[in-house]
């Protein structure tokens, strides 16, 4: 039995050993760029063997180059025709010796078997995974673990190890963990139980995200409550929640199908406004729209879609690989198109690219790396250049690209670009880059969406140049479009966050007093988030006061509003002053959450207040029955009232037809 395990242990050993020799040998004084290149050309042949009549004969001879690894096999999984194809790959890897698999192999594998509905072989290979069978990897968690049986639609298995994870946590679990049980109880027609799925998240204090709401939106599109679907698509800007590519997708195909094109060129202009690009999803929908003589609305949006002419395919037919272009590559749809005619059987794909690891491997822009990226001539498509951009990690090496890659033929940068550079340099503090640009822009005419503008102030936030937000926010109308009053409303909020972050209280306050005069009466969320602010500050009397506003208003504190005080007043050791809080909020019909009212009574008895802090106990004990509790909300952003609107809109979406 020892004997065994030792040879075992051997085993691994020696092919961990082979495989480092290989893997040195073969990146021995190769650049990064080059190596992703070879890495690329090797997922493609792979890609053309997986998809020809006989990959038996030609795989092994594939795989046995001296550029095969993780990365190699991770991603050419993920590019398999089908599962069994994926499958066969897998199999075929047992007759290479030197290539052990690794966290990344064996979770590609996983999702494979997870949408092919393999739950069998599913939970065979976790298992493995999780009794130490593999070399350096790690147990599998519970949210991977809940996402592959989901994409299996094994709603039990979820629900099992849902309730598993939940009893190691002294809180909830994360918010993805609520959208996976959401979007699989959707997909199994279980209505009611998504919509208890969407309460019990709000309840237990975990914030839905963007998300979420494509779930939700998506749940009523499919239920027929379009009028539903838009409210709380028409909801999420005013609770700072980003619309997705996704979300419009969705509502654009319904409405298409249903012929409401004003609905439909509404939706497509406010996607624009976003800084949103269509995906291929949507290419059917504007297709008939252009049929349907809304060729204007439509143009620009179809161009941005439309694959790059430039870009050629690599192929692979009985004679072998054809017509292969492996530098002219670019990201798009890698189904196989298949061309019989001849004696000809030939496979045609785009040519495999990952922006993400390219960018990564030009991350110090060295020289030699840059010249292998000219070399290989890329075909630069706006999309391309944007995903290039996002994925870079320093603002500095994103600025490098964008700047060189203004001078490659055929490129030419457009507003998506510019808006992404942006962007990311507002994120890292670079100032006179991002000012560098707005001129350029403004010199040529173009016009910024309010969407980038908000992220632009929300990030010099993050970095730390109120300054600098006060300063792009009074350039905003040569910058940008005319904005709604409900657009700068939200432009007014992202600034005064940042503002507040950076901890320029006057500017803050005089900003305040400005919007107001200006007609545009800041909401809830701002009101609660400077409340919080300036109790932290210390600064007692601009608390009263801005409650004070809020009182002389048409505005409701909500439950958020009353515990944010309760909690910031307790912190500041102001406890009568959060006792009187606490007696406002009980007077409004309402109840803190039990954290809150531990807080407010701890804060009484360490400022020898035990009368009040025995009242309170007994006040929270007599209506704790009749009383809602404080649901969650986010400063600035989310109200409690806002969650209530949704839920009690998405519930009675599902109770009303049910009745």
């Amino acid at each position: 039995m020892y004997s065994n395990k030792f040879c075992s242990i051997n085993n691994i050993l020696n092919n961990f050993i082979l495989q480092t020799r290989h893997f040195a040998r073969s990146t021995h004084n190769v650049n990064k760029v080059t190596l992703y290149l070879q890495r690329a050309k090797l997922i493609d042949s792979i890609r053309l063997s997986l998809r020809s009549n006989s990959p038996d004969n030609s795989l092994v001879t594939v795989l046995s180059s001296p550029a095969l690894d993780s990365f190699v096999v991770t991603n050419a999984l993920r590019a398999a025709p089908s599962p069994d194809s994926a499958l066969f790959l897998v199999e075929t890897l047992k007759k290479i010796p030197y290539f052990s698999h690794t966290q990344n192999t064996l979770y590609a594998l996983a999702k494979i078997l997870a949408k092919s509905g393999q739950v069998g072989k599913l939970g065979a290979l976790i298992n493995a995974i999780n009794s130490g069978k593999f070399v350096n990897v790690a147990r599998v968690s519970f949210m991977d673990r809940m996402r592959w049986y989901a994409a299996a639609g094994d709603l039990d298995e979820v629900v099992s190890i849902w309730d598993e994870w939940r009893k190691t946590l002294d809180k909830h679990p994360c918010t993805e963990s609520y959208n996976i049980m959401m979007g699989l109880c959707v997909q199994k027609s279980m209505d009611s139980e998504a919509v208890k799925v969407f309460r019990r998240m709000i309840e237990e204090g975990a914030l839905p995200n963007s998300r979420t709401y494509t779930v939700m939106i998506e749940h009523l599109v499919k239920f027929g409550k379009l009028d539903s679907a838009m409210e709380v698509f028409r909801i999420l800007p005013l609770m700072r929640i980003k619309r997705t590519l996704r979300q419009y997708t969705a509502l654009v195909d319904i409405f298409t199908a249903t012929d409401q094109l004003v609905l439909v060129k509404t939706l497509l202009h406010e996607m624009q406004s976003d800084g949103i690009l269509p995906g291929q999803a949507m290419q059917s929908s504007l297709q008939r729209m252009r049929e349907l003589g809304n060729v204007e609305e439509t143009e620009e949006l179809v161009i941005e879609m439309n694959p790059d002419a430039r870009i050629n395919t690599i192929s692979y037919s009985l004679y072998g690989t054809t017509d292969c272009s492996d530098d002219d590559v670019d990201d798009g749809d890698e189904d196989a198109e298949r061309i019989h005619g001849n004696d000809k059987d030939e496979v045609q794909l785009k040519p495999w690219l990952d922006p993400a690891a390219l960018a990564s491997a030009l991350q110090h822009w060295g020289s030699e790396e840059v010249s292998a990226l000219e070399d290989a001539n890329f075909v630069w498509t706006a999309r391309l250049v944007c995903k290039f951009i996002r994925s870079f990690k320093s603002a500095e090496t994103a600025w490098q690209f964008f700047s060189w890659v203004t001078y490659q033929p055929g490129f030419t940068h457009d507003i998506y670009t510019v808006s992404r550079m942006i962007t990311k340099l507002a994120r890292q503090g670079c100032v006179h880059l991002v000012d560098q640009l707005l001129f350029k822009i403004q010199r040529e005419g173009m016009k910024l969406s309010f969407s980038t503008i908000r992220l632009v102030i929300d990030f010099y936030g993050i970095s730390g140049k109120g300054d600098a937000a006060l300063k792009i926010f009074r350039s905003v109308k040569t910058c940008c479009s005319p904005l709604s009053q409900n657009s700068m409303l939200l432009l007014y909020s992202s600034l005064l966050r940042t503002l507040a972050k950076c901890k320029m209280n006057i500017e803050a306050l005089d900003i305040l007093d400005e919007m107001i005069l200006l007609g545009i009466y800041p909401d809830i969320q701002i009101f609660t988030g400077l409340m919080h602010h300036y109790a932290l500050q210390g600064d007692i009397k601009t608390v009263q006061r801005l409650f004070g506003m809020v009182r002389q208003s048409d505005l409701e504190p909500d439950a958020y509003m009353y515990k944010v005080l309760i909690r910031a007043y307790c912190k500041c050791e102001r406890a009568a002053l959060a006792l009187r809080i606490f007696e406002d909020m009980m007077n409004s019909g309402l109840m803190p959450d039990f954290a809150t009212k531990q807080m407010l009574v701890k804060s009484l008895w360490k400022e020898g207040k035990l009368r009040e802090a025995a009242a309170v106990e007994e006040k929270s004990e007599q209506m704790s029955c009749d009383f809602p509790i404080a649901l969650p909300g986010h400063m600035y952003t989310v109200s409690n009232a806002d969650l209530i609107r949704v839920h009690n809109l998405y519930l009675g979406s599902f109770t009303t037809t049910n009745g």
